[in-house]
C-alpha cells in the first residue's frame, strides 16, 4: 500500500475529520433519541438524524466525489440549525434548548467542524488532479 502524498494526503485526512464529526453527531442523537426525545414532538427528527449521518458519514470516506461533501455541510448546517432555533425564547416545535451539557456543546462544535472540514476537503479536491 503506497502512502499518500500533497493534495491526496489532505483531502484523506479532512474526509477522516469530516466523517469523524458526522458520526459523533449521529450518535450522540441516538442516544438523546434513547434517552427520551424519542417521546417529544420532534423524537423522529432525532432518528432521521442518526440515520442520515451514519449514511453520509460512512459515504465521505468511501465516495470520492463531492455529493457526500455536500451531504455533510449540509448535515451539519441543518442540525446545528435546528439546534440554534430551540435556544431561542419561541423554540423549535415546542422544544426549548440551552446551551447546558456534554452532548449539546459536542454536537454544536461537531457539526459546526464538519461544515469548516466539508468546504476546506472541497476546496483541496478542487485544486488537485483529476488522477491520484
Amino acid at each position: 500500500m503506497a502512502w499518500l502524498r500533497g493534495p491526496a494526503a489532505g483531502s484523506a485526512l479532512l474526509r477522516g475529520l469530516i466523517s469523524a464529526c458526522v458520526l459523533l453527531s449521529a450518535v450522540i442523537h441516538l442516544d438523546l433519541w434513547a434517552d427520551g426525545m424519542k417521546s417529544t414532538r420532534v423524537g423522529n427528527a432525532f432518528m432521521v438524524n442518526a440515520v442520515a449521518g451514519l449514511a453520509i458519514g460512512l459515504l465521505v470516506l468511501v465516495w470520492r466525489h463531492w455529493i457526500p461533501l455536500f451531504l455533510a455541510a449540509g448535515f451539519g448546517a441543518s442540525t446545528l440549525g435546528a439546534f440554534l432555533l430551540s435556544t431561542t425564547s419561541s423554540g423549535f416545535m415546542g422544544v426549548h434548548e440551552e446551551w447546558q451539557g456534554f452532548d449539546i456543546w459536542a454536537c454544536a462544535i461537531v457539526e459546526a467542524a464538519a461544515i469548516v472540514l466539508a468546504v476546506a476537503a472541497f476546496l483541496v479536491e478542487r485544486r488537485q488532479p483529476a488522477t491520484t
